[in-house]
Order: C-alpha cells, then structure tokens, then sequence
C-alpha cells in the first residue's frame, strides 16, 4: 500500500508519497528525529572552529569555543539516548543544518573581518540555535509522550543549554556587537 500525505489544498498542492522507507509511527519519527538531530551536532563540531576563527571579539570567540565543548557533550548525551534505544548513533544527513552552515559560511564570505562580519557570525549562530531547539524542543514531547523519561531528561538538559547559547549571543550582540558594527554604516 502506498503511503500519501497531503500537502495542503492551496493551487499546485499535490499529494506527497512516502518513501517505502517511511516512518509509521511516532517511535520511527522520533529515532528519525534522533538521527537527523545527531548529525547535525556532529557537523556544528566541524564548522565552529571556523566560525570561531573568523570572529574577532574576544567574547564572541570565547562564547563559540565554550559552545564547542558544550556541542561535545550534547553529542555524548544523543549517544546515551541511542544506548538506551538499543540503536546505533549512526546519524541521518540533516539538510537543514547543512543549509544552515553553508549560510554562514556565506555570510563570512561576504563580510569583512571585524564587528560586521561578527555580526553576523551572531546572526548565522542563532538560526543555527533556533533550529536546535525547535528539535530538541520536539524531540522532548515525543519522548514524553513514548513515555521515555530518562531521555525526556536528557533531551531537556540539552534544551536547556541551546536556549542559554542562544540567550548568550543575543546579549553578546546588544551589549557591543550590534553597535559597532553599526558603527561601519557611519564611516
């Protein structure tokens, strides 16, 4: 039996079918999600260093490098939750993350080195966070809902340090980056 989705009822919309692959249930959906989310982290470990490198306020530069070990051990916890599921950590390419850092490797690439370009270092970080927590957000609520507790913990400690990064560059961007690079404007 083929499995279809439908995909809205605006003009042009037209059903979906699934791969035979499909997930069938919220269990399937949620190692999915796993997966997904486990490649992800372990991409971010492998483009921080860059965008680190490309910083040049000595907070902004910090704040990266503590969200890297930070990165390393959210990628520790998704392999205990893999443990506990009795599956492999093996991830699932994220097209998402990978847009997202092709992103900020763009905005690198078009800015010059100084507040602007940390600007929006900032910017490309907190889609990158907001991505996160969206599915470690999702993620959570299908855990409690399987009725996975000791990795409904797990996946809210991790919530809890995505929306802390998050908080931590927006306050890095209104305390002084944002300003001086609006500064470059005025020159």
């Amino acid at each position: 039996m083929k499995k279809t989705t439908d995909a809205g009822n605006g003009q042009g919309a037209r059903k979906v079918e699934a791969k035979s692959s499909a997930a069938e249930g919220l269990k399937e959906l949620f190692k999915d999600g796993l997966k997904d989310i486990v490649y992800a982290e372990r991409a971010l470990l492998k483009a921080l260093p860059k965008m680190m490198n490309n910083a040049t306020e000595p907070k902004l530069k910090s704040a990266i490098e503590d969200h890297i070990t930070v990165t390393e051990g959210q990628v520790q916890r998704l392999e205990q939750i893999f443990e506990i599921l009795g599956e492999s950590s093996r991830g699932k390419k994220c097209e998402a993350i990978e847009g997202l850092i092709k992103e900020g490797e763009s905005i690198m690439e078009e800015t010059e080195v100084g507040p602007v370009r940390d600007a929006g270092i900032i910017a490309a970080s907190q889609k990158i966070e907001h991505y996160e927590i969206a599915s470690y957000g999702t993620l959570a609520a299908f855990a409690n809902t399987l009725g996975e507790s000791e990795i409904v913990t797990l996946l809210e400690a991790t919530l809890a340090e995505e929306k802390e990064a998050d908080s931590l560059l927006t306050e890095s961007a209104y305390n002084s980056i944002n300003f001086e690079a609006a500064e470059e404007d005025t020159k």
